[in-house]
């Protein structure tokens, strides 16, 4: 069964660079939204594999989102939280509500793929 990955990412430009690299590195299914409000949605109504947000989005924040994937959704879905705010204190909150991996941007796509494999390959 192919594995289907949410990006959750305000800024087009790199929701797209994004979704294009997993795209040609044959990740899996990959959609895109650009706010925590449709990143909810699609979560409520789609099994993902695996959900890559930015932690500041319009509407609901990455932390959030990722809580309310914890807390009502499925406990083994994958997340990566992405944030141009690389403090200590953020990071340990992200790990506190059971992110997955978080990478500080900017990243390299490419180490953001290899990421991505490694997680699918454990699910």
């Amino acid at each position: 069964m192919e594995k289907k990955i949410l990006v959750c990412e305000d800024d087009e430009v790199l929701g797209s660079m994004i979704k294009f690299k997993l795209g040609k590195d044959q990740l899996g299914l990959i959609e895109s939204v650009n706010n925590g409000k449709d990143a909810k949605e699609a979560i409520e109504t789609n099994d993902y594999s695996l959900i890559i947000s930015d932690i500041h989005m319009p509407f609901i924040s990455g932390l959030q989102l990722l809580e309310h994937v914890r807390a009502h959704q499925k406990k083994n879905t994958s997340f990566i939280i992405l944030s141009a705010e690389g403090l200590e204190s953020t990071v340990l909150e992200a790990f506190d509500l059971g992110v997955t991996d978080f990478l500080t941007k900017p990243f390299s796509p490419g180490e953001l793929s290899m990421r991505v494999k490694r997680l699918l390959q454990a699910a």
